[in-house]
């Protein structure tokens, strides 16, 4: 299990988050204050706070190319 901080600024970004994350079998949760979505999940990705970054949580050991798709994200 591994957490990096993301962003996501406009619908075309989380469109294309939603599409990215779906191509791999892990389960990945976003989180943001108290609640935990799904990243998969479009709806529940529009119930958290987008205007701050949001901490994405992959529960699997490998997930360098899973971080590699989600570069334009990740909140350096």
């Amino acid at each position: 299990m591994k957490s990096v901080e993301i962003k996501l600024k406009t619908i075309e970004d989380v469109r294309n988050f939603v599409n990215t994350v779906t191509a791999f079998d892990a389960d990945i949760d976003l989180s943001s204050g108290r609640y935990i979505v799904d990243a998969k999940s479009i709806m529940g990705i529009f119930s958290l706070d987008l205007l701050n970054p949001i901490k994405l949580t992959a529960h699997t050991d490998n997930t360098d190319e899973l971080f590699a798709a989600l570069e334009p994200y990740i909140v350096k």
